[in-house]
């Protein structure tokens, strides 16, 4: 029996008995708001099995509700277990008074916790908690465009799953054909970039010996993996993603591989959307595959750039816009006629160019890079290396990108500086070549090009 099976069973134990403590024969509670009462009772500070008892029946009962019985639950904790702003106001005028005080000071800290982070950390208790959690967040994240106030109740369980899912709890294991069926199966499920089409599909990416997949797992999500990388072991950079997927292709004895290529990262739980942990397990995996492979030099991805096509239409559309000018004459219109198919190859040099303008001068708030790929990649100390013609043909990859894909370089001598650089001022590191690409799209913007880097 696993560890984790242990401890579950052992709390099922114990909220077992506190249900039989409390003896209480309620029935299934059938609205969002509802619950609230429950809430407050798993608030009052009953023993401890009766409040796993409790937090277990309220989990339960919340997963019976519908999607709008689910909104008014996130709207009753919003509401009515925030903060008491009286309390937070006696608190802070008491350290005003006093403001040498610990005491003091450590009563204006607990004001000013809102009550939802306690009944998050006592719902936590229950058999299952952390995983229901996870999913109880999601179903939030679903809720923040339609009702834009309960951001404060996503902050908070945002606040709590960064301390549980701390770098120091999670483990990354390798996987290949000897791990269970049902992380193998989660696996096919979650792949979020190159589809996995069936077994002997998954069987190529993780059973031959130059290619690898790494996870890192939760002790609380045993066979549930919050986050993996594809990687595939090669004798040069790649510029396109069917060679690395193709069936029958010459398989490379992994001591002659110089390069290794992440070309697929997939987050699994999208509630802990905002966590992050990629960046640790990219570092880790590089130090395993240089442990076990030290004749290896090169760390790139093979990544896509998922919001470039839905960029340029609406770039296009917007007068005086530098794309516009880019592709002005018949090239707006070849590339309208392009579809799904691949455009003409008079569009290369200006779609490469596009990209590399998107990537590096196109910001989202602040001075971070409005594709979310180049944000992750650039924000660990990458370096955008090269952009790739028609490099993923798929329906999804002209969709996305036109077919483009690029390569970020993770040269280990300069990570580091490239990462402090992009935190204090959003400089994006890139390869000279790349560089050269942005002198046929105008900067409007008006922002200084990094200098480039050989």
């Amino acid at each position: 029996m696993s560890r984790s099976s242990f401890f579950n069973d052992l709390l099922g134990s114990i909220a077992d008995q506190g249900r039989y403590l409390l003896d209480r024969k309620r029935e299934r509670v059938s609205s969002g708001r509802a619950l609230g009462d429950l809430c407050e009772a798993l608030l009052s500070g009953r023993g401890e099995a009766s409040g796993v008892a409790l937090a277990r029946d309220l989990l339960n009962s919340y997963a019976a509700l519908t999607g709008e019985e689910r909104r008014a639950f996130f709207q009753e904790l919003h509401v009515r277990f925030g903060a008491d702003r009286d309390r937070v106001a006696k608190a802070a005028h008491a350290v005003l008074e006093e403001p040498d005080d610990e005491s003091r000071l450590q009563g204006l800290h607990a004001a000013t916790e809102p009550r939802r982070q306690e009944l998050v950390r006592r719902l936590n208790l229950a058999p299952g908690g952390t995983s229901a959690l996870v999913k109880m967040r999601k179903d939030l994240i679903g809720c923040l465009r339609d009702d834009p106030a309960l951001r404060e109740v996503d902050r908070d369980f945002e606040h709590l799953f960064s301390s549980w899912f701390n770098r120091g709890f999670l483990v990354m294991q390798r996987i290949d054909w000897s791990t269970p069926a049902v992380i193998l199966e989660r696996i096919i499920r979650y792949e979020a970039v190159h589809e996995i089409r069936d077994w002997d599909d998954l069987r190529r990416r993780i059973d031959l010996p130059d290619r690898r997949l790494y996870a890192f797992f939760h002790p609380a999500l045993v066979d549930d993996p919050l986050i993996f990388v594809e990687v595939a072991l090669t004798r040069a950079i790649p510029d396109a993603i069917p060679p690395i997927l193709a069936e029958g292709r010459p398989e490379l004895a992994p001591d002659e591989a110089t390069t290794a290529v992440f070309y697929s990262i997939s987050n699994c739980q999208k509630g802990l959307r905002g966590i992050s942990f990629g960046n640790f397990l990219i570092k880790q995996v590089v130090e395993e595959l240089r442990r076990d492979l030290p004749d290896l030099k090169i760390f790139v991805t093979l990544s896509p750039v998922p919001g470039l096509r839905a960029y340029v239409d609406q770039a296009i559309a917007e007068e005086g816009s530098p794309i516009a000018k880019v592709l002005a004459g018949d090239k707006a219109e070849l590339l309208d006629q392009a579809g799904d198919a691949e455009p003409s190859e008079e569009l290369k040099e200006p779609l490469r160019a596009i990209c590399a303008h998107y990537l590096m001068r196109e910001k989202a708030k602040g001075s971070r890079p409005l594709d979310p790929v180049a944000r992750f990649h650039l924000g660990n100390g990458a370096r955008l290396e090269r952009v790739n013609w028609n490099a993923n043909p798929s329906t999804s990859g002209r969709r996305q990108s036109y077919g483009l894909m690029v390569n970020y370089l993770y040269s280990l001598g300069d990570i580091e500086k490239n990462h402090e650089a992009f935190a204090a001022t959003g400089a994006v590191a890139a390869a000279s070549s790349v560089s050269r690409l942005l002198k046929s799209v105008p900067d409007t913007n008006k922002k200084q090009i990094p200098d480039p880097v050989a």
